[in-house]
């Protein structure tokens, strides 16, 4: 290999497909993981994720192509044979065994002296800060820790891969936030890459390096979260991850970099960023995040500044989420960020207010398909 040539990649997926009857439920994915990567798969119920995990795991067989795990083709490879471990949403932790001998349980059949396995066990205690608890049953904990336990586990064997279904879907909003960065820095120490399944987009943009997002089988956009929430290649991507307003529009003028469209909702013309392929008198889609739209109960000037009426709002807090009806009928959300403190008494935006919005043209995405 050339001494700037970067490695192979550890997971190599080529053109696998899964059927069951009639039901094609993985079509033609191919794709790449590296070594050391935390990669999401994203997508609804139904998608096709969590199949194409169980065949990387080995519980099911592809009906087409390949998959190679460092190198090695895992055709009719059988899950135990496989450098893998799969860790379940249910965890599937043995309720009359310790923390410590769950943690241990992996390890029974493993070519070690019983000293090595109880230094094996010790270590991913310390790893995941359970050693305080070794001695307890998984009802003797909290739900997090259970997790951090059946993670315990799964790395305890050393695989090369860990996959996780949905490993965070049990724990509630706040210790799923926290049990997020602890992944992501038990990850980093150990350096075993990680393949997430998850119809959960804020964890996996959290999580992840990159994302695959998943539809009816197929994998419709690869790449690191920024790119994939900044630079959606489609229609469905662009909805699927987090909120947007999506607007029927006319291509009037490609001036460089710039493109201007006719927006009948908006009543007015947008200027957008240019994106390739593009030719006057198409037809496509403007998109526009709600959180990059200014609003103001000041009358505003110049490009993609629109006139509307407050329809509704919601305060949560640390921000405001607003719908605007445009002359119209059409409906656009704005999210607000609350970053001082209202003064009592201060007026705010409010229902039924006039309000114009605003927003750059590289905040407009033109998507084609």
């Amino acid at each position: 290999m050339p001494k700037d040539a970067a490695p192979p990649p550890l997971i190599r997926v080529e053109n696998v497909s899964k059927s069951f009857g009639t039901f094609q439920a993985v079509k033609n994915v191919s794709l790449t993981i590296d070594k050391g990567e935390i990669f999401a798969l994203l997508g609804g119920s139904g998608c096709g994720k969590t199949t194409l995990l169980r065949m990387l795991a080995g519980f099911e067989e592809t009906t087409g192509g390949k998959i190679f795990i460092d190198g090695q083709d895992m055709t009719g490879v059988p899950p135990w044979e496989r450098p893998v471990h799969m860790m379940f949403q249910s965890y599937a932790l043995f309720p009359h065994m310790t923390v410590e001998k769950n943690v241990g349980y992996g390890l029974k059949h493993e070519p070690m002296t019983a000293a090595q396995r109880q230094d094996r066990v010790r270590e991913m205690l310390d790893l995941v800060q359970l050693t305080p608890f070794a001695t307890r049953k998984p009802h003797q904990i909290s739900g997090g820790q259970r997790q951090r336990v059946a993670l315990a586990r799964a790395l305890a064997r050393q695989p090369k891969l860990l996959l996780l279904d949905e490993p965070l879907a049990a724990l509630d909003k706040k210790l799923r936030e926290h049990t997020q960065f602890e992944l992501m820095s038990i990850q980093e120490r150990t350096g075993v890459t990680f393949i997430v399944v998850t119809h959960d987009q804020e964890e996996a943009m959290t999580l992840a390096d990159r994302i695959a997002v998943m539809d009816r089988g197929e994998v419709k956009q690869i790449g690191p979260p920024g790119d994939v929430y900044e630079f959606p290649n489609s229609r469905f991507v662009a909805g699927f991850i987090g909120s947007i307003t999506a607007l029927e529009a006319v291509v009037e003028a490609i001036d460089g970099v710039r493109t201007r469209l006719a927006v009948p909702a908006l009543g007015g013309p947008v200027q957008a960023r240019s994106v390739a392929g593009l030719s006057v008198g198409q037809t496509v889609t403007v998109a526009i995040r709600p959180e990059k739209l200014a609003i103001s109960r000041a009358p505003q000037t110049g490009d993609n500044v629109f006139e509307g009426e407050v329809k509704d709002l919601a305060y949560f807090g640390k921000d405001s989420l607003y719908r605007i009806t445009m002359p119209s009928g059409a409906l656009i959300s704005v999210h607000a960020v609350n970053a001082r403190r209202s003064a009592e008494g201060e007026r705010v935006v409010d229902w039924y207010d006039k309000v114009w919005l605003s927003f750059d043209p590289t905040s407009a995405i033109i998507l084609t398909a």
